[in-house]
């Protein structure tokens, strides 16, 4: 078999002398150039500790891949971090990163024909953008995820940042001095890597690990371990073991496998975020998933991970535990698990599943007869305020209804400034709208809303509801995708001050009190916000994307 006929024509004869003559320059030789050309997608960026690590990782990538008799082409693209930018116009950025991740991979890729791509992922949504383009793509490639952060330490306590951002609540209430905000937020990420809990990114490095387009034994390694040199060195060499057998996304990214990986993030009571991620990835895929999809699988499985921010574990723990292998058994013991889908090592997550170690006494990953909760951490509502559905993360929430009068506001720097001033109350739901993907545009996470909600001590005393997102950090009754939108003539825009809001967790449904037709007046007289861009990305976006219901997709 050919391994570089995709790069040939690219390399190959005597009219591509000029294109060799500039590979050349490069320091690329004849020999490199009759090897399989490997896409080496590095998301390596000076913008978070999630990514920045990345490039000593991808030098052990190319490593591996010329060990193995391939010729590696590294190639980088942008990541936003969504930690950093939380709560800031800048947010808006972080979705729609998403899709320039997942579109520069591609036409990279495409122009140079490169036969095989490794993708090296970090902070949260360039996991599911490399993904995403390894699917458009479709030749043999895996997805390497860069690890995540030990945890910090203060007051003899394991810390992330989703710590800090409730810090902000306790000093906005008088409960935390500014000296302790300061110590706490001098040690709360020690090192690189994504943030340590199952938030969004590693939610998303245990979906892909499952589903199987990165090698079980390869995301679970933290960032800073001195194993995860080794690990990409592995992953370098298997993409070539992947091209001689031709194994490619297609026949990894099923929908058998994407069942698998909601029911993984289900069962360690992962982000809301997976919820868009993997919609998009299956639309990318050309593969039928609907949003009810999720609230089935999850209704089904069991939520055994301890894991923060509703439980009391980081990611490394969980490796600690015995990692994605020992989900894979917890999955498979429950019958949960599609054992004969064929992963990136070649092997069948079942056979992955076959092989795990637990740890004697852990109690990261709960054993099946002693849940956390008998249902998975997700569930989808749906009512005459979320006609398309809204998804809410039920980990470490035990509230199964809840009733409140709106407190209405139309932007997310409206509702923490009201948070700040301490006006918002037991008993109120928060409705944060214009926050969409059309609406924002870029559908903004709330974490520093509900962070501080949190840290005032209303955590469990509110709701809350947006057309927006929610970081994997979030905890409480909090609910977001909602859609339509408001900038869509969603029911959302018709919510007033007042208006009485139910949350119904086993009737799966989130209501305002008002009547269809009271409903239907109010958006008669509604008027849609004007666009806040007119030029640029977030201009184009806003005109591109569709409803957070379908992954807020652009193609």
């Amino acid at each position: 078999m050919k391994l570089n006929k995709r790069s040939a024509v690219i390399t190959e004869g005597p009219s591509r002398a000029p294109a060799r003559a500039m590979l050349k320059a490069m320091g690329l030789t004849d020999d490199d150039l009759a090897k399989p050309m490997v896409g080496i997608a590095n998301t390596w960026i000076e913008t978070t500790p999630c990514n920045s690590h990345l490039r000593r990782l991808s030098e052990k990538v190319k490593e591996g891949v010329r060990a193995a008799g391939g010729t590696p082409i590294e190639y980088n693209t942008i990541a936003i971090s969504d930690g950093i930018t939380m709560g800031t116009e800048g947010m808006k950025t972080s979705l729609i990163s998403r899709e320039v991740v997942a579109d520069s991979i591609e036409l990279v890729a495409r122009g140079h024909y490169f036969d095989a791509v490794v993708a090296i992922s970090g902070c949260d949504k360039t996991i599911p953008g490399t993904v995403m383009a390894l699917a458009r793509l479709d030749v043999p490639s895996l997805m390497i995820y860069g690890g995540s952060i030990a945890p910090g330490r203060y007051e003899n306590k394991d810390v992330t940042i989703q710590d800090v951002f409730e810090a902000v609540g306790k000093h906005a209430a008088g409960t935390m001095t500014q000296s302790q905000l300061c110590a706490l937020e001098n040690v709360a990420c020690p090192n690189a890597g994504a943030c340590g809990g199952q938030f969004t990114a590693n939610t998303m490095s245990t979906a892909f690990a499952i589903m199987g387009i990165s090698p079980i034994w390869a995301n679970e390694v933290p960032a800073m371990d001195e194993k995860k040199d080794e690990i990409c060195f592995d992953a370098g060499k298997l993409v070539i073991d992947l091209l001689k057998k031709d194994l490619r996304p297609s026949k990894i990214i099923t929908r058998k496998s994407i069942e698998n990986a909601i029911a993984a993030v289900a069962m360690t009571g992962g982000s809301t975020n997976a919820v868009l991620h993997l919609l998009a990835l299956a639309h990318e895929a050309g593969i039928k998933l609907s949003i009810e999809d999720f609230d089935k699988i999850s209704s089904r499985t069991p939520l055994l991970g301890d894991l923060k921010p509703g439980g009391r574990f980081v990611a490394s723990d969980l490796y600690e535990a015995g990692g994605f292998r020992l989900v894979a058994r917890r999955m498979l013991d429950a019958k949960l698990l599609h054992r004969d889908c064929i992963t990136v090592t070649g092997r069948t997550i079942g056979e992955e599943a076959g092989d795990a170690m637990e740890i004697k006494g852990q109690e990261v990953l709960r054993s099946l007869a002693d849940p956390l909760k008998p249902t998975g951490g997700l569930v989808i509502l749906k009512g005459n305020l979320a006609p398309e559905g809204c998804v809410l993360k039920v980990a470490g929430e035990d509230r199964l209804s809840f009733e409140g009068p709106a407190k209405v506001f139309n932007s997310e720097e409206e509702a923490f400034a009201a948070v700040k001033a301490r006006k918002i109350k037991k008993g109120d739901v928060l409705v944060i709208r214009y926050e969409g993907p059309k609406g924002g545009p870029g559908m903004r996470e709330m974490l520093a809303v509900t962070a501080a909600l949190v840290g005032e001590g209303l955590g469990k005393e509110v709701g809350l509801l947006t057309d927006g997102r929610f970081s994997g950090a979030t905890k409480g009754l909090m609910v977001g995708h909602v859609a339509p939108e408001a900038q869509d003539r969603g029911p959302i825009a018709a919510v007033k001050n007042g208006d009485i809001i139910r949350f119904d967790i086993p009737k799966r449904r989130l209501d305002v009190k008002i009547s269809a037709a009271e409903i239907k007046s109010r958006l008669k007289k509604w008027k849609a916000p004007k666009p806040r861009y007119t030029l640029g990305v977030m201009a184009k976006y806003a005109k591109l994307v569709s409803s957070a219901s379908k992954g807020a997709i652009t193609g």
